[in-house]
């Protein structure tokens, strides 16, 4: 826990004695959450596999507020990773380890480990959290939990329901901590140096009970600023039969050093405006059919030509320097944002469909199956010599398929189980992105102690 967290938590809990501290206690919640992971992950074209098993614990403590017209409350966290097997290691800078945190040599540590924690404040339907255990799940900004720990986000949210339909959020983080990582850094925007902060604010409007409206804002200081829209629609057909309508539109253009300065670049593949000056628009719309246990999603996604999607890079800069990919990792809200590949190269067009069964509709509840299906064309690349390279364009296509089970009763209830399996194959020049099979099997269980 850094000094700025530490002085928070004091002053909290100097405040919750001064105060009636009933509710902090009363309404406080207490977990430890397991997850074991078995990660596999087969280069095609020659290269480093992976196969390496870890396992995790995160536990949370979430205070209630203290009684008052101001409340106030303390969250808590603290996580743990164990290598158990496997692993990289070759001798190479250039791991490809994709879990865990690496030594100097390349090589997989035995361990790591962190602690965070969040003040907060509330008033009314208005909230503040300040502190270094922030996980946004926002178009803007998608915390990365993608391998074993999630990444976190040190700065301060504010969240407002003080109109019935309306949710604001706003907020400022300043410092991230990678999936598989122990160490703070600036926040990643894909080049050797970190953003000195991330600003953001919008709006969720439930225009009516089916249809909900949103506009989100974001600057990454020296990287980028961005604009989201988004609008999602739902029309009961019958009880158990229903269609969804999902529009997406993100507009990303430079900001301060980048395209400047190739300390900032952004890399996402392709940039026509050299230095990796970020300067694009994707949108997607996808609509999703559910009748009784089936679920079926049919959509399209379009990234402009002058530069890939942007999104920050959680934990992939220290000390000016990118570290190994796996101890960072974006994540984008992004139906096309799935196990090996994101297909958000510049000028990248993507159809995807995607199918899903509940067997609870045929009595065995908590058993879930899925199939992904993404075929990306058109993307720009950098293959080629001269005046050829800037034309040069790929086609990729990935198919996912997953199954998750959860024991609904019994001394276990809660544990559960996913079986996951990605096929991802381009054209793209193998120095840039390699056919890859990937596997991953998850365990995963919490315990509430109150």
């Amino acid at each position: 826990m850094n000094k700025s967290t530490l002085a928070l938590a004091v002053a909290m809990g100097v405040l919750a004695q001064q105060a009636s501290a009933a509710g902090f206690i009363d309404d406080s919640k207490a977990s430890v959450s397991s997850r074991s992971l078995y990660f596999e992950q087969d280069q095609r074209q020659g290269g480093a596999d992976q196969r390496q098993t870890v396992t995790g614990l995160k536990f949370d403590f979430l205070s209630g507020y203290t009684q008052g017209t101001v409340g106030f409350g303390l969250d808590v966290q603290a996580l743990v990773g164990v290598n158990l097997t496997g692993g990289i290691d070759h001798q190479s800078p250039a791991t490809t380890n994709t879990v865990t945190p690496v030594d100097s040599d390349g090589t997989p540590v035995h361990n790591w480990s962190r602690i965070g924690a969040n003040g907060k404040i509330k008033f009314s339907k208005t909230e503040l959290k300040a502190g270094n255990a922030l996980a946004p799940n926002l178009p803007i900004l998608v915390a990365n939990d993608g391998r074993l720990l999630p990444a976190s986000y040190q700065g301060a949210i504010l969240t407002s329901k003080e109109l019935d339909t309306v949710t604001f959020t706003a907020g400022r983080l300043n410092r991230e901590i990678g999936r598989a990582s122990s160490n703070w850094a600036g926040i990643g925007g894909g080049g050797t140096r970190g953003s000195d902060g991330f600003s953001f604010g919008g709006a969720d409007w439930k225009v009516t009970k089916d249809l909900t409206l949103q506009y989100y804002y974001a600057k990454l200081d020296d990287y980028y600023t961005q604009n989201f829209l988004g609008a999602t629609h739902v029309f009961q057909i019958a009880p158990d039969q229903s269609f969804k309508t999902d529009l997406r539109y993100f507009n990303s253009n430079s900001d301060g050093a980048n395209g400047k300065d190739s300390r900032y670049a952004y890399r996402n593949g392709y940039n026509s405006g050299g230095l990796g000056e970020v300067d694009n628009n994707t949108w997607s719309a996808a609509f999703t059919y559910t009748l009784g246990g089936h679920s079926l999603t049919l959509g399209h996604q379009r990234v402009s030509d002058d530069g890939g999607m942007a999104a920050v890079n959680s934990g992939n800069i220290q000390d000016g320097r990118r570290r190994p990919e796996g101890e960072g990792g974006n994540s984008y809200y992004l139906y096309t944002d799935i196990m090996a590949n994101s297909f958000t190269r510049a000028g990248e067009n993507s159809t995807f469909g995607i199918y899903s069964y509940d067997f609870a509709k045929l009595g065995v509840p908590g058993l879930k199956a899925t199939w992904t299906y993404v075929s990306g064309r058109d993307a720009r690349g950098l293959g080629g010599a001269g005046a050829n390279q800037t034309r040069a364009r790929y086609d990729e296509w990935e198919s996912d398929y997953r199954l998750d089970y959860t024991l609904q009763s019994g001394p276990l209830k809660g544990l559960g189980f996913s079986a996951r399996h990605a096929t991802y194959r381009t054209e793209l020049p193998a120095a840039t992105q390699q056919n890859i099979d990937q596997t991953r099997f998850y365990v995963n269980y919490t315990y509430a102690f109150w």
